[in-house]
């Protein structure tokens, strides 16, 4: 958490390997992926990272099913593989009936789960989530940090959330607070505006 323009989003690109620093090194599950070349870097990322956006990000063409299978198009997984982790991850955030349903015939909850489905259909170690709620209504927001909450107690899930939403903060498992590129694990004066 922290107020707008302190460095959240860019920490999470940071870690998701999208962005390199001027300076320093990042290092996830001991690796300094900021030494890694742009191949080993996008690889990387797709073994390790799935993205949850405010916006979902999802393509209007293509249904929930054809959304969630996306990033497994360019993996060594035949078809029928393919099909099965599509189906597990759209079963895991309650969605399997809706598989052939476009974006534009879902709520934006329902939207949000896809993108979900979609962030953890590789088995991702991690998964980065940019203000996943700031775009819902009360009950559907209510709805995917549960849905997150379960990724993470029952399955395991890292996952490292930007939020400005207090409902969301109070189910993370910490809270780390950033203001102007500085992280602490409690706010200071200036986070005040944002807990």
């Amino acid at each position: 958490m922290g107020p707008s323009g302190s460095g959240k989003s860019t920490l999470l690109n940071l870690i998701a390997g999208l962005d390199k620093p001027d300076s320093g090194s990042i290092i996830v599950q001991g690796i300094d992926i900021s030494l890694l070349l742009e191949t080993e870097l996008a690889k990387w990322r797709a073994d390790n990272i799935g993205f949850i956006f405010q916006f979902y990000n999802l393509i209007p063409v293509l249904t929930a099913f054809e959304n969630v299978e996306l990033p497994l198009i360019l993996t060594r997984l035949s078809k029928n593989e393919r099909k099965k982790h599509v189906l597990t991850a759209l079963s895991l955030v309650g969605l399997d009936d809706r598989m052939d349903h476009y974006p534009g015939q879902l709520s934006g909850g329902q939207q949000q789960r896809v993108a979900i489905a979609r962030a953890v259909v590789t088995d991702p170690v991690i998964l980065v989530a940019d203000e996943p709620t700031g775009d819902l209504d009360r009950l559907s927001a209510r709805d995917v940090l549960n849905l997150m909450e379960n990724l993470s107690k029952s399955i395991g899930k890292t996952i490292v959330m930007v939020t400005h939403d207090p409902r969301a903060a109070k189910k993370a498992g910490s809270i780390m607070y950033l203001d102007k590129g500085v992280l602490a694990d409690v706010p200071q004066t200036s986070f005040q505006e944002c807990v």
